[in-house]
């Protein structure tokens, strides 16, 4: 019982600070996406591609995690991200809200209408830890098996996009797209899912179009409130 205790109270406290996030980003016209997957499915490839090809259309920042390194931020850099900033967990297999209240104070966030925030590679941890965002998006890709809406349900319940990534990779690989959405829309009836490739590039405009959506929906709620205070 102490355990439970003690589990429910960190993430009471992590629930604090998420609310602190979105009342700093919500004033600004900032929508901000919570990106997960198991490692390798292709989250930062996808960032890549989303990057450039949104340039000129939307300030896209972004929050990278993992255990080592800077490969990542460096890689969202040299794509044109209007800002890129990098937590190091050092073994830690999810972010927490008060990393991310740390990093945003790196961050010129008056270049930034859309912020993705990149997660540890882990389909268990991350789905439990509120970031403050405004949507969560889990990326699942050809080359890992069509099982992980099965054995992960948790994660696609508390996702609101799924990816499914790698598309060209398909003809290569004993994959069931079709059972895969299927067991993702049986655990998740309102799920948007987005089939795409970073290699080919199919898909991503349908990705990109959202994405643009969204962000500017967020701007029309963000003056409604400026104009309510």
């Amino acid at each position: 019982m102490a355990k439970i205790s003690i589990a429910q109270h960190i993430l009471a406290a992590n629930e604090v600070v998420a609310e602190e996030i979105r009342q700093m980003l919500t004033p600004r016209g900032i929508r901000t996406i919570n990106v997960m997957s198991s490692p390798g499915a292709g989250k930062t490839t996808l960032l890549e591609r989303t990057i450039e090809r949104l340039q000129g259309k939307l300030g896209i920042g972004v929050i990278d995690g993992d255990i080592e390194t800077t490969a990542d931020a460096d890689r969202i850099e040299a794509a044109g991200a209007a800002d890129a900033i990098q937590i190091n967990t050092r073994g830690a297999c999810h972010l927490e809200a008060h990393m991310i209240r740390a990093a945003l104070s790196e961050i010129d966030l008056s270049h930034i209408g859309l912020l993705f925030i990149e997660n540890i590679g882990n389909l268990v941890c991350p789905s439990s830890w509120d970031l403050g965002e405004d949507t969560r998006v889990v990326v699942v890709s050809t080359t890992e098996g069509d099982d992980k809406p099965a054995k992960y349900p948790h994660m696609f319940a508390t996702s609101q996009v799924m990816v499914v990534n790698k598309l060209d990779l398909l003809p290569y690989v004993d994959y069931d797209l079709d059972k895969v959405k299927e067991h993702a829309l049986t655990i998740n009836p309102h799920l948007r899912i987005f089939e795409v490739s970073c290699r080919t590039g199919a898909g991503l405009d349908a990705w990109c179009e959202w994405l643009v959506a969204f962000a500017r929906d967020n701007a029309e709620v963000a003056r409604k409130i400026v104009q309510e205070v």
